[in-house]
């Protein structure tokens, strides 16, 4: 046990399976496991994995004024939710950066908001600072054990466990039903661009349930995954991460989230501001690059030049793809270099290696 830091239900489980446990977020969180970050994340891409992931945050979000208010602080519009149904996100700052990006689920009578584990105080305390007082907002965070079963075998792994038929759930739909026996949200969302499922449960039930979900995917070589291949299965789908490709520097047009910022929805909290970069334009953009040479190791931070190594940007996120064994990032470059197709100059430890930018996700 580390001072200081929190523990989720299935800290002991994770220490049990061997893991390297480190600092996360102010919790003690599994960076990977014996097989491996490369051979975790193929696991994925391949059958089915499970990642605890009950640092990130929960608030509830209820009152009669609920919809107004969420309408008000974050930028999807949250009245097209139905009952049952969820949606990707983001809080932004008065001058258009952003507090956070998050999902919405809507329910009978209330809303849940999941936020990033590192930003839960600073989200909490914003939404709080925003509140009007037809609406309450909790913060429920410690309550919940949230776990993540991701890839093809997902659906088959879980269908053995509740009568729910888990093929109706939707992409971004969820159901509060029995699954392993216990009452939870089973949702149809995740941040690796396979197929899976996000649930939800109290905190008590913790291993119960995940050595069940084990149980039943133990004809798929089902593996328990760490952050670090939680990361590199992101990265590959060019899924942000905030803190690295979105932050309060960051506009969400410059980082290609213009698709949830539904500008006609009426008055949000940092419209004024999107709508001035969206009509006098931004000056970069977030990429994705592709790196032809093997011993290009692409990292967080890495500058990107032009002919005469004046800086034109930097990667934001970076790594070696276990699928493709070549080097990904994602980097904001000036617009002017943002076309697709365009070979950029890196430095990677004073060496400079090139990379082109492509569309959209890298598998």
């Amino acid at each position: 046990m580390s001072e200081g830091l929190k523990y989720t239900g299935l800290h002991a489980k994770h220490v049990e399976l061997g893991a390297k446990m480190v600092p996360f977020a102010g919790y003690e969180m599994p960076i990977q496991y014996p097989s491996g970050i490369r051979a975790e994340h193929k696991r994925v891409r391949e059958t089915v994995g499970v990642f605890d992931v009950s640092h990130m945050g929960e608030v509830v979000v209820k009152g009669e004024g609920a919809l107004e208010y969420l309408n008000k602080i974050t930028l999807n519009d949250v009245s097209k939710l139905n009952v049952g149904q969820a949606h990707y996100s983001a809080m932004c700052y008065e001058d258009g950066g952003i507090v956070d990006d998050l999902l919405v689920y809507r329910f009978e009578d209330y809303y849940l908001c999941v936020i990033n584990a590192s930003n839960i105080e600073k989200d909490v305390e914003w939404m709080l600072k925003h509140k009007t007082d037809n609406v309450e907002v909790i913060n429920v965070s410690d309550e919940w054990t949230q776990i993540a079963v991701q890839g093809q075998k997902a659906e088959e792994t879980l269908q053995k466990l509740t009568d729910v038929n888990l093929s109706e759930i939707k992409y971004y739909w969820f159901k509060e039903d029995i699954l392993a026996g216990v009452k939870m949200i089973i949702s149809r969302t995740g941040y690796t661009g396979e197929p899976g499922f996000e649930l939800y449960y109290k905190k008590e039930d913790s291993v119960a349930v995940w050595d069940k979900v084990f149980e039943a995917g133990a004809e798929f070589n089902i593996e328990p995954i760490g952050l670090g291949a939680r990361d590199s299965l992101r990265l590959e789908k060019k899924m942000a991460l905030y803190g690295n490709d979105i932050d309060h520097t960051t506009n969400p047009i410059e980082a290609g989230l213009g698709w949830i910022t539904k500008l006609d929805k009426g008055d949000f909290i940092g419209r004024d501001a999107i709508v001035k970069v969206k009509e006098e334009g931004t000056t970069r953009k977030l990429v994705s690059l592709l790196f032809d040479d093997k011993k290009a190791f692409p990292r967080a931070g890495y500058e990107i030049v032009d002919e005469n190594e004046q800086v034109i940007g930097k990667i934001t996120s970076g790594t070696i793809s276990p699928i493709l064994d070549q080097g990904i990032a994602m980097a904001y470059v000036q617009k002017e270099h943002g076309a697709i197709d365009n070979i950029l100059n890196v430095k990677v430890r004073n060496k400079i290696f090139t990379a082109k930018i492509i569309k959209g996700a890298f598998v």
